[in-house]
């Protein structure tokens, strides 16, 4: 493991050693939320600064949400836009804990950044989230003059959860002629896969644990549900004609081998994509970028591939 992500791990769990840890489902979940963004927001403080930011409201699947635009230094009048949600399994995170990775993502990329800020679980169950982000991503096409965004040149992209979404906003989107999809940027992507993966069964953790997915799922309240495969991207779903893909995986992550599958069953139907896998990482790094110096570099690979999808 890269031995800055490491020695954060070894300080926590030193931080933590002899208390006893309260399971996910006796806290309330604005406590989890607060935790979680005050932890990313500190570790993530060095992330560019010249980038505008605008707080709007966007159309969600009941009504409006609230979005973030990012503009970097620069930009002309129109750029590439990518729509972007944020991790947390559907039930933690915010537009503040994936602030300055989405700052990287314009500032590297030279192209606008919609971030979603979508209805949250479990006071939300599925599909919520689901429609909000599609429905976002439907708005800044129509909306495309008012945000700079070239409607020629648009994406989606999310991380864990967030990756899940972007997924299903690309396969929802793939018949709608009037709303083309050129890219999905999925990073460490929840593909929520029909067989427990070999990552899933040897990890447990770090950071992302079973407990955590475990509660996550069932704030989600999805199982059952008939529009579930908007979800578990199972073999049964139709992954062809969606955007090109760009697709990281981490090392030190349950969900790696699930986003390596998607990435390969992506190239499978055709669709052009490019996996990149980094063994010495862990779930979440990208907004954990004061950690360690090796996020600064994914970051900026990340936004290239996005600069390149665009061209």
């Amino acid at each position: 493991m890269d031995p800055h992500f490491k020695a954060m791990l070894d300080a926590e769990a030193a931080a933590a050693a002899g208390q006893a840890v309260p399971p996910l489902d006796s806290l309330p979940p604005d406590m989890v939320r607060g935790g979680y963004t005050l932890q990313r927001t500190s570790q993530n403080t060095q992330a560019p600064k010249d980038v505008a930011t605008r707080d709007l409201q966007v159309d969600g699947g009941a009504g409006p949400v609230g979005a973030r635009l990012y503009t970097p230094a620069g930009a002309g009048a129109t750029t590439p836009g990518l729509v972007y949600f944020h991790g947390g399994g559907f039930a933690i995170g915010n537009l503040e804990s994936h602030d300055g990775h989405c700052r990287r993502l314009a500032a590297y990329s030279g192209c606008r950044v919609l971030a979603i800020d979508y209805r949250l679980t479990p006071e939300n169950p599925f599909p919520a989230s689901h429609d909000d982000c599609l429905a976002a991503t439907r708005w800044a096409f129509d909306h495309a003059a008012e945000i700079g965004f070239d409607p020629a040149r648009i994406g989606v992209g999310g991380c864990s959860a967030g990756g899940n979404l972007a997924a299903s906003v690309a396969i929802d989107l793939k018949a709608d002629s009037k709303r083309r999809l050129v890219f999905q940027m999925l990073l460490y992507p929840y593909i929520c896969p029909e067989v427990e993966t070999e990552s899933r069964r040897r990890l447990d953790g770090p950071l992302l644990t079973r407990a955590a997915i475990d509660w996550f799922v069932k704030c989600l309240a999805a199982e059952g549900h008939p529009q579930i495969d908007r979800v578990i991207l199972g073999s049964s779903v139709d992954v062809s004609a969606t955007p090109a893909a760009y697709v990281v995986t981490a090392g030190y992550d349950p969900l790696q081998d699930e986003g390596r599958d998607y990435a390969l069953r992506l190239k499978a139907a055709g669709v052009p994509v490019r996996h990149v896998h980094y063994p010495d990482l862990l779930h979440d790094f990208f907004v954990m970028g004061d950690v360690s110096p090796v996020v600064e570099p994914a970051a900026r690979e990340a936004a290239e591939a996005m600069k390149a999808a665009f061209a």
